[in-house]
């Protein structure tokens, strides 16, 4: 019976720390699809002049990847691992190419600059998370509640062009991500540690989908804090890169 129980525990404990590193595997090899995807069409003109002067191609990019993350969220468990695996490649593309812009506005070096210090950020929050023993689950519904005033604070502030308005937004929208990276780890972890946890095709898929959100906490939490530390290009570079 002990020899059972040691058997069951070790396969447990590797089915488990092989499930919680697929996760992170998965989520850093979508941040480098998308960070390649950016440089890639920022550097290309054909492609960059295309987004920049037929609106309808942004648009349709951008549509397309809520579409698919509302999508993998509400059939991730009718659709199988492979093609949810394609959609999240997919995904990181298209959000590769919407994010190309940013080299338009932020300089390279400050891009470079805020991306390390998003990752420390990240890194710092995702381990405190996995470790701490408290609830986070209070903390985390505060922030989800928080992210969707954030979102109608950010579109009254489309039409008001508030400077003052928008860094408060930058800076709330930074401690809302990063308690969501802190919540995030922490369910993941919950999810992938049950007694009978062991890797097939479910589980396998709801570590992708922790992949996915953690890349979007990442994604978020970057894009505030570069509204904040990020060097915005002259007017000339700006002029230059868009002939």
């Amino acid at each position: 019976m002990e020899t059972n129980e040691i058997t069951k525990t070790f396969t447990r404990s590797v089915a488990q720390a092989s499930l919680f590193r697929s996760v992170y595997v998965w989520m850093t090899l979508a941040l480098v699809i998308t960070g390649f995807t950016a440089l890639y069409v920022a550097k290309s003109y054909t492609l960059l002049n295309l987004m920049l002067q037929n609106q309808m191609a942004f648009w349709g990019v951008l549509i397309a990847e809520f579409g698919l993350v509302f999508y993998m969220s509400a059939r991730i468990n009718r659709i199988s691992f492979t093609t949810a695996t394609i959609l999240f490649i997919v995904y990181s593309i298209l959000n590769g190419v919407t994010m190309s812009m940013l080299f338009l506005i932020y300089t390279m070096s400050s891009i470079a600059t805020t991306f390390f210090v998003t990752a420390g950020t990240f890194g710092a929050m995702a381990l405190f998370g996995y470790a701490t023993k408290k609830d986070l689950t209070r903390i985390g519904n505060l922030c989800i509640m928080g992210v969707i005033g954030l979102i109608i604070a950010s579109l009254v502030n489309m039409f008001l062009h508030n400077s003052m308005m928008d860094l408060i937004i930058s800076y709330v929208g930074v401690l809302l991500f990063v308690g969501l990276t802190a919540y995030d780890s922490q369910k993941i972890k919950q999810m992938l540690s049950g007694e009978d946890i062991e890797v097939n095709e479910t589980t396998q898929k709801i570590a992708l989908m922790g992949a996915l959100t953690l890349y979007l906490d990442f994604i978020n939490l970057f894009l505030y804090l570069l509204r904040i530390l990020g060097d915005r290009n002259d007017t000339d570079t700006l002029n230059t890169k868009q002939l």
